[in-house]
């Protein structure tokens, strides 16, 4: 499988070196979908993973409905804490009267460079046919966040 669920490592050190801000007012961050095995903008699987730096456009799915190329633009819950552990997750994102198989997404930094901060497999292709196809976050808090250090 090219595409694997994970925090990306180069995320992990730019996050120590200020560069993802996740406040309010902070960065603008987007998610992208890919295909595996050639589905997407050309026949190139696509490869993401714990070592993905960046934004790549192999192997992403072709614009669809209201998907385009690049991806959507996330809205951001505010980070907070629980217990010992803070985190961060985004609201659910949908795409609209759109064609779209895919493999997994990756989450990145639309504001800094396209910087990569963490891949999604979803195990098993997921398709929507003239519809909706709807990235749905886990629940926002210490223990589900998308995006949590512990």
């Amino acid at each position: 499988m090219a595409i694997a669920q994970a925090m990306c490592t180069a995320f992990k050190k730019e996050l120590m070196l200020g560069t993802h801000n996740f406040a309010t007012n902070g960065n603008a961050f987007k998610l992208a979908l890919y295909a595996e095995g050639g589905g997407g903008k050309s026949s190139t699987t696509a490869t993401l993973g714990v070592t993905t730096t960046a934004f790549v456009t192999t192997g992403e799915v072709a614009s669809s409905g209201t998907y385009a190329t690049g991806g959507g633009a996330l809205t951001k819950v505010a980070p907070t804490t629980s217990s010992t552990t803070a985190f961060t997750d985004f609201a659910d994102i949908s795409f609209t009267t759109a064609t779209i198989t895919a493999m997994g997404a990756l989450i990145y930094n639309d504001t800094n460079s396209n910087k990569a901060v963490a891949v999604l497999d979803f195990s098993s292709n997921k398709t929507s046919t003239s519809g909706t196809f709807t990235i749905q976050f886990p629940t926002a808090d210490l223990n589900n966040a998308i995006i949590r250090i512990a």
